[in-house]
């Protein structure tokens, strides 16, 4: 059965950047600028305060996992009232080693790990909005080590490197979002697969992406009347039914395209569609451009 939650991250093409250590002691407090890119961070020990955002204060504590897809503006601190440190993390250079806040010396109130990444695929923002703006995970183990398999990876220039770092993210990501419990997540994917009536209709979606669907025929896989299932795919996923399918075929349409190994014809039949001309005119629509330019252009 395919697996719409590994379908997203490998459209994502992640790729690992930057990892670093953090610690913060005594009264300490950092405000980081909207970065637009993929970041994350694990405690290791003691705690602190992260403030995303459009999102609740959280105190996070030894074997905390935060990630946010597209970083927005956020401010992290001890618990002493303090004005934050400014930092533009698109201007201010990565530094070597550990970064320090707060009493310098001693032993901090708090150490993590921390990074970023990138999202290679031009279609980021559609998949990135699929998911959850701020994933926290508390007690699953696996995750700190696989952020100290990163750190160790990123920082050693061995043969193979960055392909190892694109799989420890991936890797990351996936037991990070599989590890959120979908029915407290926002609209977006992760909820709809958490919906024992929505997540059949949503793999069949994603494993038969040739047929013709309707929406009576999802709605008869989730055991659902049509309006019921309109509805509830809707208020769950974020989109219409028929809105997600097709966003979903555009999105693997494009990376056919930029792969430049089949023809047009074979794309387009294999998204959905019964001939090249329906397929050009749904994507010229769609994506602003015709398929054989978006390619070329890619």
């Amino acid at each position: 059965m395919t697996d719409p939650l590994s379908e997203v991250i490998a459209l994502l093409q992640p790729r690992a950047v930057f990892s670093k250590g953090i610690s913060g002691a005594g009264r300490w407090g950092v405000r980081y600028s909207d970065f637009g890119q993929p970041s994350f961070s694990a405690v290791l020990e003691g705690s602190c305060r992260l403030a995303v955002d459009g999102q609740p204060t959280l105190t996070l504590q030894a074997g905390d996992f935060v990630l946010l897809p597209a970083t927005p503006g956020f401010t992290m601190s001890g618990f002493e009232p303090v004005v934050p440190e400014r930092i533009d993390a698109k201007a201010t250079p990565s530094p070597k080693g550990e970064v320090r806040y707060g009493t310098r010396g001693g032993r901090p109130d708090v150490r993590m790990l921390g990074g970023y990444f990138v999202f290679d695929s031009p279609d980021a923002a559609l998949l990135v909005s699929l998911l959850p703006a701020l994933v926290h995970v508390r007690g699953v183990e696996r995750l700190p080590a696989l952020v100290q398999l990163v750190r160790d990876e990123a920082s050693d220039q061995r043969s193979g490197r960055d392909l190892v770092l694109t799989r420890l993210v991936e890797l990351l990501l996936i037991e990070a979002l599989r590890s959120t419990p979908g029915d407290n997540a926002p609209p977006g994917l992760l909820r709809g697969l958490a919906d024992a009536r929505l997540a059949p209709a949503i793999r069949q979606m994603h494993g038969h992406l040739t047929r013709p669907w309707t929406v009576a025929q999802l709605a008869k896989s989730a055991a659902l009347s049509r309006s019921a299932f309109f509805d509830r795919f809707t208020r769950t996923v974020g989109l219409p039914p028929m809105g997600y399918l097709l966003d979903w075929r555009m999105a693997v349409a494009r990376g056919l395209l930029r792969r430049r190994e089949l023809a047009i014809t074979e794309i387009a039949e294999r998204v959905g569609y019964s001939s090249a001309s329906t397929f050009t005119t749904a994507f010229s629509r769609h994506v602003g451009q015709s398929p054989g330019r978006y390619a070329r252009s890619s």
